[in-house]
């Protein structure tokens, strides 16, 4: 029987709270928040909530080994960007993506065990397909793995590196592949789970047994998925478009989940007094550490 509750609300009101992970080192989550230009920090031992403006709006990100950059998403491309330093904006661009197309920017990433990151992005103005996934190996080299994408998510991998999961929101799907853990190389795409007509998958991890735990916009749930797609267990919430999940704390048994208030007037506001905010679940199952980029 698996048990989720509600043990702490972070009230930070994000308009598109997204792309959670948990530090293991600093035994600290941090997300971002793409339309509000902010980058989180949470330190749950000392409650101590930190944010920094970031030079764009950030998709997605990682922590960089034995670095205090990070490995960012932004809107236009891939960049190294440090936080820590408020009196500059200390940023290196590695490349700009989709240059052609404006109407797209990068969204959802995550780093895979091997150190690569891995980012798609997302079609916000144009024709729908316009999009890509993406994956920065550790030589800095960019190569597009799947094309034809509207909004690219759920990016995560099983607990052995052996199969990646993905989705195109807008598509209801979220595709199983074949994963090459020395090459990076994917093949073999297949429909793991379609979801409802309303319930779009959205952010994902992987649990320490293998199980996918995805956050459904619009669906106001969080569900774990076996490795065979099937539902094992519904986590009801009191926001309608939640966005990410990461597990964390020092047990690794705490979900994290970002949500947002993207298109909500004063009066959804009033009746979803928990949207934008992050909240943390504590559970009866451990998940999977989020791993860093590695540059050779």
């Amino acid at each position: 029987m698996i048990t989720a509750t509600l043990m702490e609300t972070l009230e930070v009101k994000n308009t598109l709270g997204e792309g959670v992970i948990w530090d293991a080192i600093g035994a600290a989550a941090w997300w971002t928040d793409i339309d509000g230009s902010k980058l989180y920090r949470y330190d749950p031992a000392h409650k101590q909530l930190d944010h920094w403006s970031t030079p764009e709006r950030l998709g997605s990100f990682a922590l960089v080994a034995d670095s205090d950059y990070l490995i960012c998403g932004f809107a236009s491309g891939f960049a190294y960007f440090n936080p820590h330093n408020p009196q500059i904006v200390d940023l290196q661009w590695l490349q700009k993506t989709e240059q052609d197309n404006p109407g797209t920017r990068l969204n959802d990433g995550r780093a895979d065990r091997q150190g690569r990151f891995w980012a798609g992005s997302m079609v916000e103005s144009g024709d729908q397909g316009a999009g890509a996934l993406y994956c920065l190996d550790q030589q800095l080299q960019v190569t597009s793995k799947v094309s034809g994408l509207s909004i690219s998510n759920g990016l995560c991998w099983s607990p052995d590196s052996t199969v990646m999961y993905h989705t195109d929101t807008p598509s209801r799907r979220i595709n199983a592949y074949d994963f090459d853990a020395t090459t990076g190389a994917i093949a073999n795409q297949r429909c793991l789970v379609r979801t409802e007509k309303g319930c779009f998958p959205d952010g994902s991890t992987v649990d320490s047994e293998g199980y996918i735990w995805n956050a459904q916009w619009g669906a106001s749930q969080v569900v774990r998925y076996s490795p065979a797609g099937e539902i094992d267990f519904i986590l009801p919430l009191p926001v309608s478009q939640p966005t990410c999940v990461a597990f964390g704390g020092p047990q690794l048994d705490r979900l994290f989940v970002t949500s947002a208030t993207q298109g909500f007037d004063q009066q959804a506001l009033l009746a979803e007094p928990e949207a934008g905010n992050v909240l943390v679940f504590q559970t009866n199952i451990t998940g999977t550490p989020d791993s860093r980029f590695v540059a050779s």
